[in-house]
């Protein structure tokens, strides 16, 4: 009797073996979809993105939303974007897809897309956080949620602890100086430093084609212009031949799985799009995304936004007229400070009776005081929240 269960389960073993090298995996295969309508280069285009996906991935199962066209993938037919959009949003509220890759689509406000891209330099992948979408109207509120969208898609694609950096656009000070509070206060960020001499959580344009960080922080209309240029730098601009596209829309609360491309994103995109598609549809985006949401919140993030959207510095400084005091020779530099804000962080120097003046300096914005005066001009500045402390 034993000899007979012994050799059952050795039975069961070769076949399971066998239907592994017929199918060329082993247990479920990830379902993920492209729609096919909307292209800037056809249907054509999108069949053999999506044909290039399923030929090289034998652990995903690509299927299309659609026209019938002449392919051995599975179609769901529709025959305008308006019906291939609904049967989309059918298909992944029903679980019958994990992941879908678009060429548009209208998220809600406070949801945004983390887009992947190969980074020229040293050939390192980097997430651009964000690329389409709206996280805030606020923008600087809008770069801090970004941040965490780059890491929920970082973590969901396999990396456990992702360095962040800041792109040095406007807003990037308050925006270090918000996440480094969050940080502060227990959520857990890893920050890169810039390849520069200076160093800084703050990054140049020496580290976006490097790769420096694994999630750059940047506005979303900067990002979408980062992957256009880091998608389609050697074909001219009309074809982007690079990258993973525009990536999964993520925001606190949602839970759809939908990646965005460019009408102009060509086939080997298209490709790496539902590969990337279902690779954070393995790493269950939607459960990272609440689990660092509840992080963020914990360590008071409601909080730290709701004072960014105040903007009390501002206001304070246009209600008071305030006169510099006698002028004097400026040598010291005081870097770390907002562009926006820069102004104002001259004029609460002024009101101490500090004679400042504005700059712009090799690493951006400065504010330059008497060499007797840096340390308190620095304190100061600290105290106000102009610079990080």
């Amino acid at each position: 009797m034993e000899d007979k269960n012994i050799k059952k389960m050795i039975g069961k073993v070769f076949n399971d073996i066998a239907d592994a090298i017929e199918t060329g995996k082993f247990g479920e295969k990830t379902r993920v979809a492209v729609t096919m309508l909307g292209s800037e280069h056809g249907v054509d285009n999108i069949v053999k993105g999506a044909e290039m996906a399923q030929s090289r991935d034998t652990m995903i199962e690509v299927v299309l939303i659609g026209p019938k066209v002449d392919t051995k993938l599975k179609i769901h037919e529709a025959n305008t974007e308006k019906e291939q959009y609904e049967i989309m949003e059918k298909l992944l509220d029903s679980g019958e897809i994990k992941g879908c890759v678009t060429l548009h689509y209208n998220f809600p406000i406070g949801v945004s897309t983390v887009g992947r891209v190969l980074t020229p330099a040293t050939g390192k992948e980097m997430f651009i956080a964000t690329t389409t979408g709206t996280s805030s109207p606020h923008r600087v509120e809008a770069m801090v949620k970004n941040g965490i969208h780059g890491i929920i898609a970082a973590k969901a694609s396999g990396i456990c602890n992702p360095k962040v950096g800041i792109l040095n656009v406007d807003g990037a000070r308050q925006v270090e100086r918000a996440l480094c509070e969050l940080k502060d206060n227990g959520y857990d960020i890893d920050f890169a430093q810039s390849i520069r001499a200076d160093g800084g959580i703050v990054m140049r344009g020496n580290d976006l084609l490097s790769g420096t960080p694994d999630v750059m922080i940047t506005d979303s209309l900067t990002g979408n212009l980062l992957m256009k240029v880091f998608s389609s730098y050697t074909t001219g601009g009309s074809y982007e031949s690079l990258g993973y596209g525009y990536g999964p829309g993520v925001g606190e609360g949602y839970d759809r799985n939908i990646l965005i491309i460019s009408r102009a994103s060509g086939a080997p995109v298209i490709a790496n799009a539902l590969s990337y598609a279902a690779l954070v549809a393995n790493g269950n985006i939607t459960g990272v995304s609440e689990n660092e949401f509840n992080k963020a919140q914990k360590a008071g993030l409601r909080e730290i936004l709701s004072q960014l959207t105040k903007d009390k510095k501002a206001a304070t400084a246009v209600q008071e007229e305030i006169s510099a005091p006698p002028k004097e020779i400026v040598t010291s530099q005081i870097a770390g400070i907002d562009i926006m804000e820069l102004e104002d962080a001259v004029t609460v120097l002024w009101k101490n009776r500090i004679y400042a003046e504005s700059g712009m300096g090799c690493t951006g914005p400065i504010v330059m005081v008497n060499e007797t005066k840096l340390t308190q001009a620095i304190e100061i500045l600290k105290q106000e929240g102009y610079i990080t402390k």
